[in-house]
């Protein structure tokens, strides 16, 4: 189990390190490996505000997915 945990953090270190950026109608977004948006551009203009709050939903949903996981570990036993 222990092994699991750390190729995973080793794997959430590594994507940390890439990025995709897609261009499409105006729109730049510059999405990290671990699905951390780092940037949105719309018609050149910079609007991190979409970002921050596409990241605050994302962890959100992440929190729920965790939840949902504890459950469901909590309810096999």
């Amino acid at each position: 189990m222990k092994k699991l945990q750390e190729q995973a953090k080793k794997m959430q270190e590594e994507l940390k390190k890439e990025t995709v950026e897609v261009n499409k109608n105006g729109v730049k977004v510059t999405v990290r490996g671990d699905q951390v948006v780092m940037n949105i551009e719309v018609d050149g203009v910079v609007e991190n505000r979409v970002a921050e709050a596409i990241n605050e939903a994302v962890r959100k949903t992440q929190e729920v997915a965790a939840r949902k996981l504890m459950e469901m570990s909590q309810n096999q036993q």
